[in-house]
């Protein structure tokens, strides 16, 4: 048991369950700085049935290949890959949330409130969906950290699906708050997440 849990394969497991509390935790005391607690639900967390799913199929997978394929987990450069990735992700999202402040919610807006304003600067000068892309690199990093080669494809997939869908639903509204100020930016800025307008 000791040689299945070797150094390697204990660090990766530590660097995925700090990327976890550190993603979720820091979601959770952002939303509460910029909204106010009365205003933040546990739902702020950004934990769902299906992303814990993923996570449980994820660790399967990595104690399967540990078990199956140990040399599989000590490609030590890959798993780095994933960690800077995860850090970068992390980064990028943060910084997103931060400069949109109060315009950045968890849940899609559907009505225009005073304080809504369109942002257009700092890092979204760059993409449209910041927190969005950060996510994307880092879900993707997280499976890229443990080598698991089946999550990292299935974390890519369906991660861009839910943006697939999501980003023209948001799209939807933000064309009807800001009109022709929103269609004017959305058309030189891209989206943030590979292969979607």
């Amino acid at each position: 048991m000791t040689e299945i849990f070797s150094h390697t394969s204990c660090r990766q497991l530590s660097q995925m369950l700090m990327a976890i509390l550190i993603f979720h935790s820091s979601e959770y005391i952002l939303a509460v700085a910029i909204h106010g607690k009365s205003n933040v639900t546990c739902r702020d967390l950004l934990i769902s049935k299906h992303y814990l799913l993923a996570l449980i199929c994820s660790l399967l997978e990595y104690l399967l290949e540990i078990f199956l394929f140990p040399g599989l987990k000590e490609f030590w450069w890959i798993s780095n890959l994933g960690l800077v990735m995860v850090v970068i992700g992390e980064i990028i999202r943060k910084i997103a949330i931060l400069t949109a402040s109060q315009a950045f919610t968890h849940m899609i807006r559907i009505h225009r409130d005073e304080q809504h304003k369109l942002v257009t600067y700092g890092v979204y000068r760059f993409v449209r969906h910041p927190g969005y892309c950060g996510f994307l690199i880092w879900s993707v990093g997280t499976q890229i950290m443990l080598c698991n080669p089946i999550s990292t494809i299935a974390f890519a997939v369906v991660v861009w699906k839910f943006f697939a869908d999501r980003i023209p639903y948001e799209e939807h509204f933000l064309r009807q708050f800001f009109g022709s100020q929103y269609v004017e930016y959305a058309r030189h800025v891209p989206s943030g997440v590979p292969f979607i307008k």
